[in-house]
């Protein structure tokens, strides 16, 4: 549904090697492809950096990306954005299928140009990257669950209808809110239509991005956003809870009945429009997205993971219990275990609506953060079992450098990529089990020190 949106796509360069999974928005149709950090170092500028149109613009650097991406070196992008012209008219009948009529697709494009300083954001190859604890104190802060309560009390009926209407619990919905643009104070001002028919046309994603810049041409034909505000991050996403065009189109309903689905200004179509599209995507009425758990002495480590799902009753059965002593209710859901930090860090049973929040952005921080965000807005209390704070978080480099030590050693990860995802941890699992290690799959700087040993 969303390739990126603004509140991860901001910290992304931040939070490669947290993400455990994705880390960027590409929703159920269009899965996201994050730049393989097979180049590690930028390339000097080609030539002088490109002039934006305006004025005072930011300039795109004129470097190539760190993807190594033949579409993204400096000379493609500066062919590609002489082409534009060419590009755009030459999607004019892809437009028409999509039912924009020839007059609404000549006044939207007229004097159309791209912005080239999005492909420094689109291919941007991060050097440090964020701990788990760091993103959480971010984005679940106090001013943020302060604020969140004050619009939940403000907008009280509105949450309450949606809640009923959707089934979604209203936290949640608040939490996103927050998540994603921090309430609507980070909403972006790039024009949406010049971000996407950028992306159409120049770099590695143009494909994926001709829908995106179509569907934002039909909301403009059918005038749910005014083009003024229509605007939001450099990938296309708009709005208080970050839509793309085709999501928009896929999820937004009309809650205040003014004729017009308008995710930008109408609070009551923002909080519903939000809920809709976790309710289409399988949210479950009336179920947590997870609890904060404590493990038993002994436990076995390799349990851990969202691929081994199992009944709340059988985590039980193991001596898994929730960390604030409450009972854990519904028995019979499924659950995995997730361990952001390791052994050392807190523990989460996670339930079905933790994976519907990862089909909103597919990354397991992304989700833990709006669950964590959504029990402090109902008024829940901060974790009990305490990060390992000590822990030097390792840069993109280490852990493509750990990467490639692991398959040095025969142990399956895929292609090096500097990001660890599930593969990465099974393999960072399967060492330490080899070494006598605790196999919680954590990539920490204990790990990496010791596949450097020969």
């Amino acid at each position: 549904m969303v390739f990126c949106r603004l509140s991860f796509c901001a910290t992304l360069a931040l939070l490669a090697g947290l993400t455990l999974g994705p880390p960027a928005r590409a929703q159920n149709s269009a899965q996201g492809n994050p730049a393989a950090w097979l180049t590690r170092l930028f390339q000097p500028p080609a030539a002088a950096p490109v002039p934006g149109p305006g004025a005072g613009e930011a300039q795109w650097s004129g470097q190539s990306g760190a993807s190594g991406d033949p579409r993204m070196t400096a000379a493609a992008i500066r062919a590609a954005a002489a082409d534009f012209p060419n590009c755009i008219a030459g999607l004019w009948p892809q437009a028409e299928r999509y039912g924009i009529s020839r007059a609404a697709y000549q006044h939207f494009t007229a004097g159309l140009v791209p912005d080239l300083t999005i492909m420094d954001k689109l291919d941007a190859q991060p050097e440090f990257v964020k701990a788990p604890w760091d993103y959480l104190d971010l984005l679940v802060s106090d001013d943020r669950i302060a604020h969140g309560r004050e619009l939940l009390a403000q907008y009280a009926p509105t949450f309450a209808a949606v809640e009923r209407t959707y089934g979604v619990d209203k936290s949640i919905v608040a939490a996103i809110w927050g998540v994603e643009s921090n309430y609507g104070t980070l909403g972006g001002d790039r024009p949406v239509l010049r971000s996407t028919a950028t992306l159409a046309c120049v770099g590695r994603r143009q494909e994926f991005f001709r829908g995106e810049f179509l569907a934002a041409l039909e909301i403009l034909q059918r005038g749910d956003i005014p083009p003024d505000r229509f605007v939001g991050s450099w990938a296309g996403a708009f709005g208080p809870t970050q839509f793309m065009p085709t999501s928009f189109l896929r999820y937004a309903v009309d809650f205040d009945g003014n004729g017009r689905r308008d995710v930008v200004d109408s609070v009551g179509d923002v909080i519903a429009s939000t809920a809709n599209n976790l309710k289409t995507d399988g949210w479950i009425r009336g179920q947590s997205w997870g609890y904060e758990v404590v493990l038993p002495q002994g436990f076995d480590y390799l349990l851990a993971g969202s691929a081994r799902q199992m009944t709340v009753r059988q985590w039980q059965s193991l001596g898994v219990r929730r960390a604030d002593g409450k009972p854990l209710p519904r028995p019979a859901d499924r659950a995995g275990l997730l361990l952001p930090a390791g052994a050392r860090g807190p523990a989460f049973l996670t339930l079905a609506n933790f994976r519907v929040i990862m089909k909103y952005n597919p990354a397991e921080a992304y989700a833990l953060a709006i669950g964590r965000l959504a029990d402090r807005l109902r008024g829940g209390a901060p974790l009990i079992h305490s990060w390992p704070r000590d822990e030097r978080v390792l840069t993109v480099d280490e852990c493509y450098e750990l990467q490639q030590l692991l398959a040095q050693r025969g142990f399956r990860i895929g292609a090096p990529d500097g990001l660890i995802g599930p593969q990465t941890r099974l393999a960072i699992r399967d060492f330490q089990t080899s070494i006598g290690a605790i196999p919680d799959g954590f990539a920490s700087s204990a790990v990496l020190d010791r596949l450097r040993q020969r």
